[in-house]
């Protein structure tokens, strides 16, 4: 692979999780630096999420890297699951930083710690409330983008939480993983607010462990996604009617006889065997077979198609709704 390949791969790379790895690697650094100085256990909480997001996120965005690479004759479906495999190894970070966070919560409560420097505490999770959450408003823009959403505004988030299931898997990701990192950032703040200003030094632990707990939210739904993609999952029921729209559009389709799109990573693989009008010859059933294939194929979202071509057999099987006539 030359350089200019791999630079053409780094380009295409999930800018999501791309951006989310270098936000999180300098949150990671300033938390823990806060942690050691004041001591706050739900700052050393924000602390460990922010480190394993950061390692998360750079696996992911190498294994989004990966999955461009072409269909090679050994590999004839290309690399679009390698990102589900880094994802996998994504989940188990944050299990076990998930692990870490709750026992150190336990520990708080049994042994509460006095936290100092607050201002310090209260300025660098306020920072991180406003670095997650544009990484997160990124990531819902990009979700909208991938599923073709077209959504703005306040109707951005509706999109997002609509559409997540149908955006690449490291979009998905950084959706989740960011979506706990803001929530963990303000109940890590307002523990610090609580603790400075009230006696109540149990709110530190509570707070650690519903951070550890929200780690571990996400560690499930982010690992279920991914194995499914790896087992091999079926496209969404909207993916199949665009599909099914665009091949019966054809003038020469009568009928599908048989449809299956599978999820490939971020994009769809068909199979399909179609019905063409009677009386075509081999010549003209070729050409509407490639006219079709194109088609599809010029669908982004779309990485392979394989079709059969049948003679129309009078009756009807596809959903009638697509009926053209």
């Amino acid at each position: 692979m030359t350089l200019k390949q791999l630079t053409q791969m780094i380009k295409k790379g999930n800018t999501s999780s791309g951006i989310a790895a270098l936000g999180n690697t300098v949150l990671a650094i300033i938390k823990a630096i806060a942690a050691s100085i004041s001591g706050s256990g739900t700052m050393f909480a924000s602390a460990m999420h922010s480190v394993a997001d950061a390692i998360n996120q750079g696996f992911v965005f190498i294994g989004s890297v990966l999955a461009e690479k072409k269909p090679t004759k050994k590999f004839p479906t290309g690399f679009g699951r390698v990102i589900n495999l880094f994802c996998m190894v994504a989940v188990i970070v944050v299990t076990v930083m998930a692990y870490e966070t709750i026992l150190k919560g336990f520990k708080l409560l049994k042994h509460p710690e006095d936290s100092t420097n607050f201002l310090l505490n209260f300025i660098v999770l306020l920072i991180a409330v406003l670095i997650d959450g544009s990484i997160l408003f990124k990531a819902m823009k990009e979700i909208v983008k991938e599923t073709k959403a077209d959504r703005t505004g306040t109707s951005l988030i509706a999109a997002a939480f609509k559409n997540a299931r149908r955006a690449a898997p490291p979009t998905r990701l950084v959706f989740y993983e960011d979506i706990v990192a803001t929530l963990g950032a303000l109940l890590a703040l307002i523990a610090v607010i609580f603790a400075n200003f009230s006696d109540f030094n149990l709110l530190d632990g509570i707070a650690t462990i519903l951070i550890g707990f929200l780690m571990v939210g996400v560690a499930y739904k982010v690992g279920y996604d991914n194995m499914v993609g790896l087992i091999g999952v079926a496209a969404p029921q909207d993916v199949e009617e665009k599909v099914s729209g665009l091949i019966l559009s054809d003038r020469d389709v009568t009928d599908i006889s048989r449809l299956r799109i599978l999820q490939e990573g971020r994009t769809y693989h068909v199979e399909a065997n179609i019905e063409l009008r009677k009386g075509m010859t081999l010549e003209e059933a070729t050409q509407s077979k490639t006219r079709i294939a194109a088609k599809l194929m010029s669908d982004t979202d779309i990485s392979d198609v394989v079709l059969g071509v049948i003679e129309d057999d009078g009756v009807r099987l596809w959903n009638p709704k697509y009926d053209l006539e």
